[in-house]
């Protein structure tokens, strides 16, 4: 399951907003535990969050988030469940406001994917500040490890490493640059 998602998925830039946003709520839930948690129970996930619809999922009320708590299929956190929430009014509203993410994260990354050159760090100064921005805007469970897990699974980062057929591969569409 993790070589399949690393061959076909992780690290392959993503420039739809609300696939970034369906990706930035599975790693939110990912804190604490194991990315193949996640992975296992994506589908699960998806069918309780109604395919990571923003403008579904915004609508979720009181008793979505009881029905969530129960869901054997997806982590039961509630905190995280109300956060996914929050973040989907706050994805709603600052769409209509013209405000974009992917817009926000690709400009802020140069525009184009960063192929790392270095180590592969839990965190850079570029997650921060991406980091930064979410937060100000609203959003939970964003922190800058989170954000940078996030910004390696939809492309932002190549962290694939150096003979990795998947870097070669993302790398001829990508400028290189040190990670920020």
């Amino acid at each position: 399951m993790l070589r399949a998602y690393h061959d076909r998925e992780w690290g392959v830039p993503v420039r739809d907003s609300r696939t970034l946003w369906e990706v930035l709520m599975l790693e939110g839930f990912q804190a604490g535990l194991s990315w193949i948690t996640i992975l296992r129970k994506r589908d699960a996930f998806r069918a309780a969050f109604r395919h990571f619809d923003p403008a579904v999922v915004a609508r979720f009320g009181p008793r979505d988030v009881t029905r969530l708590l129960k869901d054997p299929g997806i982590v039961r956190s509630r905190a995280k469940i109300e956060a996914t929430i929050s973040n989907a009014k706050i994805f709603q509203a600052l769409q209509a406001a013209g405000d974009d993410l992917a817009t926000l994260a690709w400009s802020m990354a140069g525009g184009a994917p960063i192929l790392n050159t270095g180590k592969v760090p839990a965190q850079t100064p570029l997650s921060a500040a991406i980091s930064a921005q979410l937060k100000l805007r609203g959003y939970k469970f964003v922190g800058a490890v989170t954000v940078y897990a996030w910004m390696q699974a939809t492309g932002i980062v190549n962290d694939h490493v150096p003979g990795c057929f998947r870097r070669d591969v993302s790398a001829r569409a990508r400028r290189p640059r040190a990670a920020m």
